[in-house]
């Protein structure tokens, strides 16, 4: 059975192209222009995953996610336009599995949705479901094992790898990132976390080669992916 999308979008042009790219996937469509129709239409439907943009009519999309996520556990991509607009949602924690900032691509669009389908195991049968790869932490020692495979860590890397893993699929913003790792407040720029990132990929790509763990979030941050 294909997964069903909701689209909550009040453009027309870009709702038509969601939908048509999305159909293209196999995937069956509803698109509402109405803020005030969301929850309702959540109820009625039963989608599998909300396409849910920031600036509704009537009601605003952050205001809809908040009051989603106390209903249940519904994956929600969020839409806006403006990129310093996904700092603020990403410092409200409102829960939602990913933030796309227009204009996009529509490919992209696609396979954020897939890739979150295949995580929540919405609308696939169970032979479709990929599956995580086996990843084991040892905090105390600072050990992370992935697939049965050692990877060696600094303790930088170890504890950025960490603080991604407590959340697959939440995008950590660099300076949230920093904060997290170093706890003496040392001043250092935010683009170290680039440079830390770049070792802990190559490490962790030469472990699983055709899966990549950690995704870059244009002009936000990172975010690790576990499908």
């Amino acid at each position: 059975m294909s997964a069903h999308i909701l689209i909550a979008e009040d453009e027309p042009k870009i709702a038509a192209l969601l939908a048509d790219y999305l159909g293209a996937a196999g995937m069956q469509t509803t698109v509402i222009d109405d803020g005030a129709e969301v929850i309702d239409a959540v109820r009625a439907i039963g989608p599998d995953l909300l396409v849910l943009d920031v600036m509704l009519p009537h009601t605003d999309g952050m205001t809809l996610c908040r009051e989603l996520r106390r209903e249940g556990e519904l994956p929600i991509v969020m839409l806006t336009a403006r990129v310093e607009e996904i700092d603020r949602l990403l410092g409200l924690e409102l829960g939602a599995d990913d933030y796309i900032c227009k204009p996009f691509s529509p490919r992209e669009v696609v396979a954020r949705i897939k890739a979150i389908l295949r995580r929540t195991g919405n609308g696939t049968s169970d032979g479709a479901r990929s599956h995580a790869p086996r990843i084991e932490v040892d905090e105390a020692r600072m050990r992370v094992t992935i697939a049965g495979q050692r990877v060696e860590l600094t303790r930088v890397e170890f504890k950025l790898f960490h603080t991604l893993l407590r959340h697959p699929g939440r995008v950590y913003r660099r300076d949230e990132l920093l904060d997290l790792i170093y706890d003496d407040y040392r001043d250092v720029s935010d683009r170290t976390i680039d440079s830390h990132v770049k070792n802990l990929r190559r490490k962790l790509d030469a472990v699983l080669p055709e899966q990549p763990l950690i995704h870059a979030v244009y002009g936000v941050g990172y975010k690790i992916e576990l499908d």
